[in-house]
């Protein structure tokens, strides 16, 4: 299929979102929107799973990209820690930490204005969180959405995917970091770094900030093959996600072969129509333009037409991010460099907060 270039467009995909839920959980005082500039400092993590999707990137990524110029101090953590709640293969997950440094970097992170880092070379990370565990009860974590998801599809689960959101906090107030990036199936999880953060100070006087939630007014982008769920590496169907590594030939494919229904026009309609509006809100993102914008550019095509607009839209906002990643990983040399530098600098900021929490413990 040919594909035809576009003009580029940069601004951030905007929806009325409904964030009933977390705002339901977080008050006008501890929730902060995506707005700057700030004197804050932002965490976020994203853990060693393979090349991002375009879900990853239109959800989180483009906002992590677009905070570097929001926040003073910005800070971004490649969590492997956390992906060995699952068994991994140390020669895939070597390869894979790599991989998403190469995927950040090519997306538009900067460690020239944040700090991009291996979580597991900064120490700090681990120490703090046995800290906080001894302050939370067995019982608050037992109630956390994702404790009773992943360990009833195991049967079981290990110790460290019970508290892993311990050391999620540890990551968070590692840093006295004031803003935290969420989605919805993370926002009890933030909860908890507030709550640990309010524990530690009244237990040893106030130190830790509590930390607000930064919502996101992107929609999720949905599966390709199934409208019903969300956009995800492990989809065993394979024309289901598309990748940043994905070629416009592979990104073609997909998006002609994504399920919509049997009505020609295109129309938004998530209830309704679930499928063609997936592909709205997909092509609305990557060209920067509003829903009602968009269904009025695809007015007079069918949804086969349709689809291939949205590809070249798709194409023309990834092929340079593939072209980029595929440059970076050439030299995993220099990748690593910029792991050790970060995690220093990272390890500057967590140390002497580290020992100060050390010190009100009573452990010097």
């Amino acid at each position: 299929m040919a594909l035809h270039i576009r003009k580029s467009m940069k601004s951030l995909f905007r929806f009325n979102q409904k964030n009933t839920v977390i705002r339901r959980l977080f008050s006008a005082e501890t929730c902060t929107e995506l707005k700057g500039p700030s004197s804050g400092r932002v965490f976020s993590g994203i853990q060693p799973t393979g090349v991002p999707h375009l879900g990853n990137y239109l959800g989180a990524l483009e906002s992590w990209v677009a905070m570097q110029g929001q926040y003073s101090s910005v800070l971004y953590s490649i969590v492997d820690l956390h992906s060995i709640t699952q068994a991994q293969d140390p020669q895939l997950l070597r390869h894979s930490i790599l991989d998403m440094a190469a995927s950040l970097l090519a997306c538009g992170i900067d460690p020239n204005r944040s700090i991009l880092f291996q979580q597991s070379q900064v120490s700090e990370h681990a120490e703090l969180s046995w800290i906080l565990g001894c302050l939370t009860s067995m019982p608050r974590l037992r109630h956390l959405p994702q404790w009773k998801m992943k360990s009833k599809q195991k049967n079981e689960g290990s110790v460290g995917l019970y508290t892993y959101p311990v050391l999620q906090a540890a990551d968070i107030l590692l840093y006295k970091s004031t803003h935290v990036p969420v989605g919805e199936d993370q926002v009890q999880h933030l909860e908890l770094a507030q709550d640990l953060a309010r524990i530690f100070n009244n237990q040893y006087g106030e130190f830790f900030p509590e930390p607000r939630a930064l919502l996101s007014t992107t929609r999720k982008v949905k599966s390709l093959r199934d409208p019903s769920s969300k956009m995800s590496k492990s989809d065993p169907q394979k024309l289901a996600t598309v990748f940043l590594t994905d070629t416009p030939e592979d990104i073609a494919f997909k998006i002609r072969r994504a399920v919509t229904d049997f009505t020609s026009e295109v129309t938004f309609d998530p209830e309704g129509r679930p499928g063609v509006s997936n592909l709205v809100s997909v092509h609305a993102a990557v060209s920067g333009q509003s829903v009602e914008e968009v269904v009025r550019l695809a007015r007079g095509l069918d949804t086969g037409q349709y689809k291939t607009l949205v590809a070249e839209a798709v194409v023309q906002k990834l092929e340079p991010i593939r072209l980029e990643i595929q440059r970076l990983r050439a030299d995993r040399g220099h990748l690593e460099s910029l792991l050790t530098q970060g995690a220093e600098r990272a390890r500057a900021l967590a140390a002497p907060v580290l020992r100060e929490v050390r010190q009100r413990v009573g452990f010097s």
